[in-house]
């Protein structure tokens, strides 16, 4: 069992993350049903997804645990406390997400006020950018990058280059999304709306696995996790709480191509040679 574990520890990982993500997703979705009804998603998605969120990190330690122990520990959260970096890579971090969200809606907008954004139309502001935030930084940062960064990421790029590497994390990592996104497009009947459905499928592949190459390529430059969780929440505070669209179907779907075309470009644009090399592990 320990040389299994040792010769295979990114499939571990995954499977481990999958098993802890989705079971309270299932668990609760015994009494709600696959897709549930609008109202009861509503009131039960917080209770789910305290272990989906927490899956990636908890799957890392474990790894980390049987393969590494105390070391592994310690140099995990000696990348947490790692911040004097460049302002490149703080910049990229922090405003990747905001600027290509905000060009992509002002764009559309010429087009249709239907990508007028939930930051435009509500009504208090601040509750809706102090949740964005403290989700995006708790939820979409803190407790998953541990897993997707601290630890499968530097496994995977012993062995690909920082384009691969991401490739192959973004497709697990949207993926990992599937049930949550399905689970929570029904009606108040708990049909399938593929209206809700297809777009978020759309794009957590389309999207995700630009993003995630990007935030390995900031983790390559920085071996800090500070810049991937800056990333990771400014992903979840801009595009689904503050530059949100409350629109499903067509519409959202035209948004997300467009954002899915501004991070490709991102990659194409950040792309350089060293990219393509394994990674030489710094001490």
């Amino acid at each position: 069992m320990r040389e299994y574990i040792k010769n295979n520890p990114v499939t571990l990982f995954f499977i481990l993350t999958f098993i802890i993500s989705w079971s309270g997703i299932l668990i609760v979705a015994n009494q709600t049903g696959i897709p549930a009804t609008t109202d009861l998603f509503d009131k039960l998605l917080p209770i789910a997804m305290i272990p989906y969120l927490l899956g990636p990190s908890i799957a890392g330690f474990i790894m980390i645990g049987l393969t590494q122990g105390k070391k592994g520990f310690s140099e995990l959260f000696k990348k947490l406390l790692r911040w004097r970096l460049g302002s490149s890579i703080y910049l990229i971090a922090i405003f990747t997400v905001p600027i290509l969200s905000f060009v992509a809606l002002f764009i559309l907008y010429q087009f249709s006020e239907v990508y007028i954004p939930d930051i435009v139309t509500t009504n208090d502001k601040t509750a809706l950018i102090l949740s964005g935030l403290i989700y995006g930084i708790i939820g979409g940062g803190l407790l998953e990058e541990f897993g997707w960064t601290g630890y499968v990421t530097p496994k995977l790029r012993e062995k690909y280059s920082v384009v691969k590497t991401g490739a192959i994390l973004g497709v697990f990592w949207g993926a990992w999304h599937f049930l949550p996104v399905f689970w929570g497009s029904g009606d108040s009947s708990g049909n399938l709306v593929l209206a809700k459905f297809l777009p978020g499928l759309f794009f957590h592949y389309a999207g995700l696995i630009p993003v995630r190459i990007v935030i390995v390529w900031l983790y390559d430059r920085s071996q800090s996790l500070i810049p991937p969780i800056i990333l990771h929440a400014t992903l979840t505070a801009f595009t689904f709480f503050i530059f949100n669209i409350s629109q499903v179907g067509v519409s959202l779907f035209i948004y997300y191509v467009l954002l899915a075309i501004g991070f490709w470009i991102l990659v194409a644009i950040v792309k350089n040679k060293s990219m393509l090399k394994p990674n030489k592990i710094r001490k």
